[in-house]
């Protein structure tokens, strides 16, 4: 599988959730869970898309085992964050190693992301400018 389509094919999953979760809330008129809702939906929702967006447009990236185990790992911290912040929500404190852990995994992968993105930007940069130069 591809890393962009596992990274839209989660957003996908976490945006369904998180409205259904809106929805229950709402109707519940009960918003106690709203900061883990929100996390959902920002981390879910919106960075595995984006990360889906940026695998699309680097195709040889997107096939890498690295780029397909960020996705992987995005997603467990995502889902531990989650279930960590609103289980401190309601009134759990068992939520905080659920939360923390899931925060350093998050951090972590955001930073394994980030060296992907500079080492081949630059490897693009450096194609690039290579084509530009001309042979003497």
């Amino acid at each position: 599988m591809k890393a962009s389509s596992l990274s839209f094919f989660a957003a996908v999953i976490a945006v369904l959730v998180g409205m259904s979760w809106g929805i229950a809330m709402a109707i519940s008129q009960d918003h106690s869970a709203m900061p883990a809702h929100a996390h959902l939906n920002l981390l879910g929702w919106v960075s595995l898309f984006l990360f889906g967006i940026f695998y699309r447009l680097h195709p040889s990236l997107e096939v890498t085992r690295t780029a397909l185990m960020q996705v992987c790992i995005w997603i467990i911290g995502t889902v531990s964050l989650t279930i960590g912040v609103a289980m401190l929500h309601a009134g759990n404190k068992g939520g905080e190693p659920f939360a923390g852990i899931g925060s350093f995994v998050l951090l972590g992968d955001m930073l394994l992301f980030g060296w992907l993105v500079v080492r081949y930007e630059r490897r693009d940069i450096m194609r690039d400018v290579a084509i530009m130069v001309p042979a003497e």
